[in-house]
């Protein structure tokens, strides 16, 4: 990985080929386990920029009537290359932002893969024309497609955004975020070997404030599809107005975990911790808020501080490790003050708390940190920490906790646990989020991703991300 970085970490991929960058501002990047700096990228221009929306511009001139056939076969050569490239894949995902190599094979690649061909069998299926009676009806794409996409699952995202499109018959820029664009790197060589038209795919580095504000303010881009926080989500759309260009938003979330009195409760915390834990605490959808019957408050709170306190944190490149660090120093920072604000509004810290694990003195990590007696106005109840911290919150009766879980800006996602399916069922629809977890089943990527509120709008994933890049049109016909 480190080979394939420092050949490419200057270069853009535009119209079918490596080119040098115009502009000449550059970031440094730095190893979150080491704090070393292992190289730096190149910040695109406004005319970088326009040098790739154009080359995308003129591929969908041709690539926009291609055949379903045909983009199926070009799916199938992606993965393929994908495939070919897996080990790499996951070593340049450890290296950029720190998930232990074990967790980046296994599941930061193996979702990458899984998504492909699940847009591939979507598309084969999927009704490109219809009717409503004597009115047909024609989904075509969109055409030029600017995504943009955060560093804490890097191929997960590009993928989601990269395969649909292309699926859709759309031609895209890409812009990877600044802290994973090492793997995003790859990916181009990867989409250049498995013979993606010269244009269709177009990849850029570059800052939200720079680049990505040059290509949601283009003209000639017909969609901007953002990931990544609220705040920035907010800029995208702001930015892309005066064009009036469709915005495809997955923003920030802050996901409640109701536990009903009748559930395992072993089994519901131990499995909270976890996935509120899961990719070093990085992930928008993690059950960060633990709602607990207030007679099972301290057992709930034993079962957490040993689930924590098993974990092993450590070097990502350490097959035994778990957990590794935070992305970079400012999310540790953020993190940090963020635990420091829990103690200081009187939250009860049962386990964690601020300052590096054990024996690391180096790196940008976080001890595995579980709070209780979390109250609605505490900061750690709202605001979206995205590190290994928990924050359990006591309840009296389900009314409170359901209502307790939807007070809240963000709606992305929601956790019910019970020994009654049933009463689970009424539970999730009374919570305000796009996509509700009974008894933490395993996900189902043809199903669709999203969110409430000031967690996005549309869909992403299966038949629901196809259609994020259609435009659908009727026409209407005299026939007897």
């Amino acid at each position: 990985m480190i080979q394939i970085f420092n050949g490419l970490n200057n270069a853009f991929y535009i119209d079918g080929k490596f080119v040098d960058p115009v502009g000449r501002e550059r970031v440094s990047i730095v190893n979150p386990a080491t704090e070393e700096h292992i190289g730096e990228i190149a910040i695109a221009s406004e005319t970088d920029v326009d040098h790739a929306v154009n080359s995308a511009r003129n591929a969908f001139k041709t690539y926009g009537r291609s055949s379903r056939d045909d983009r199926i076969a070009l799916l199938e050569s992606i993965l393929k290359a994908y495939d070919a490239h897996a080990e790499e894949f996951a070593q340049c995902m450890t290296l950029e932002m720190g998930t232990p190599i074990t967790f980046s094979r296994d599941v930061q690649v193996a979702i990458g893969h899984a998504h492909i061909q699940v847009n591939i069998d979507v598309l084969k299926s999927f009704e490109e024309t219809s009717r409503i009676g004597k009115t047909k009806l024609v989904r075509e794409p969109i055409g030029v497609c600017g995504l943009i996409t955060p560093w804490n699952w890097p191929n997960l995202q590009v993928i989601t955004k990269v395969a649909p499109a292309i699926a859709a018959g759309c031609t895209v820029v890409l812009k990877p975020s600044e802290f994973s664009s090492i793997s995003a790197m790859l990916f181009s060589k990867m989409m250049d070997e498995a013979g993606v038209p010269a244009g269709v795919f177009n990849m850029l580095t570059g800052d939200g404030a720079t680049t990505g504000t040059a290509i949601s303010t283009h003209p000639l881009v017909d969609m901007v599809s953002f990931t990544g926080s609220t705040r920035a989500g907010v800029l995208v759309a702001k930015n892309a107005a005066d064009t009036v260009k469709r915005v495809h938003q997955e923003l920030g979330g802050k996901s409640a975990n109701i536990i009903l009195e009748d559930a395992d409760l072993e089994a519901a915390v131990s499995k909270g911790v976890a996935a509120c834990y899961l990719n070093n605490g990085q992930s928008c959808s993690a059950p960060t808020r633990m709602f607990v019957p207030k007679r099972l408050l301290e057992q709930a709170e034993a079962i957490a501080k040993k689930t924590a306190e098993s974990f092993v944190v450590g070097s990502p490149y350490d097959e035994k490790t778990e957990y590794g660090p935070v992305v970079n120093a400012k999310q540790h920072e953020h993190v940090t003050k963020l635990i420091q604000s829990g103690i200081d509004e009187g939250a009860r810290l049962i386990t964690g708390g601020v300052g590096r694990p054990e024996g690391l003195d180096k790196g940008y990590y976080i001890k595995p940190t579980v709070f209780s007696s979390v109250t609605q106005d505490m900061t750690i109840a709202s605001e979206e920490i995205f590190g290994t911290v928990l924050s359990i919150h006591p309840y009296d009766d389900v009314d409170q906790a359901v209502e307790m879980a939807n007070d809240s800006h963000y709606g992305l996602a929601a956790y019910v646990q019970s020994a009654d399916v049933n009463k689970a069922r009424e539970i999730a629809s009374k919570l305000q989020a796009g996509d509700v977890y009974i008894n933490y089943p395993s996900g189902d990527l043809a199903a669709p991703f999203g969110g409430y509120k000031r967690s996005g709008n549309g869909r992403e994933y299966g038949e629901w991300g196809l259609e994020a890049f259609l435009e659908v049109k009727a026409i209407f016909e005299d026939v007897a």
